[in-house]
C-alpha cells in the first residue's frame, strides 16, 4: 500500500475495494464540475464502474504500470492523483488530479501533486514528470507552473473533451530540476 501524508488533514493513499461507494459519491456529486477536462466521468455512471476501476488501479500498480491514489481529506475520499504512461526505461511518467467542487481553489492539489512528484522522483527514481492538459483548463495549467513544470509544446486537436477537440499543453519537470527548486 501507497500512503503519503501532505498535511493533518490530507492523505494520498491507494484506494481499496471499499471505497467504492464514496469514490462513486464524490464523482457523481461533481459530475457537472468534473466533465468539463476528464472524459471518464461520463463512462462512471455507477458504484460498480467505481469498483473496477480500483480493482484495475490495484493490479495496474501490482504490475507497476501507473499508480493511482486518492486524495483524502479527514478519512474522506475528496479527489484523485494518479501517475500514468509510466516509460521504465526512459524513467518517465504523467501525472494527472481532479477534486471535487467544493474543494477546489483551496490548494489542497498543489499540495499533494508537490508531495506526490517528490515522491515519483525519490522514490520511483522517475528522470521526468509530465502534465498534459487542454490549454483551456487554466487550473491545471496554473498548478503545472506552480511545480515548476516547463512548457514544452502545445499539440494542436491533442485530445477530446466530451467529443470537442483541443488543443493539449505538454509540460514537464525533469529531476534535475525539482531538486535545484528551493
Amino acid at each position: 500500500m501507497v500512503s503519503i501524508l501532505i498535511d493533518d488533514e490530507i492523505l494520498l493513499r491507494n484506494y481499496q475495494p471499499d471505497d467504492a461507494a464514496a469514490l462513486f459519491h464524490v464523482i457523481n456529486e461533481s459530475r457537472g464540475h468534473l466533465r468539463s477536462w476528464l472524459s471518464w466521468v461520463d463512462r462512471t455512471t455507477k458504484q460498480e464502474h467505481s469498483l473496477q476501476f480500483i480493482q484495475k488501479s490495484l493490479q495496474d500498480i501490482n504490475n507497476q504500470q501507473s499508480l493511482t491514489l486518492g486524495i483524502f481529506r479527514n478519512r474522506e475520499i475528496i479527489g484523485g492523483m494518479g501517475m500514468h504512461n509510466w516509460d521504465h526505461e526512459l524513467k518517465r511518467a504523467q501525472i494527472g488530479y481532479w477534486i471535487a467542487k467544493d474543494f477546489e481553489g483551496k490548494g489542497i492539489i498543489t499540495r499533494s501533486a508537490r508531495r506526490f512528484v517528490d515522491f515519483l522522483f525519490q522514490k520511483l527514481r522517475l528522470n521526468k514528470i509530465e502534465l498534459h492538459f487542454a490549454v483551456r483548463n487554466r487550473h491545471s495549467g496554473a498548478v503545472a507552473q506552480r511545480l515548476g513544470a516547463k512548457t514544452e509544446g502545445i499539440i494542436r486537436a491533442g485530445c477530446l473533451i466530451n467529443g470537442i477537440p483541443e488543443d493539449l499543453v505538454i509540460s514537464g519537470i525533469l529531476r534535475s530540476e525539482w531538486n535545484q527548486q528551493p
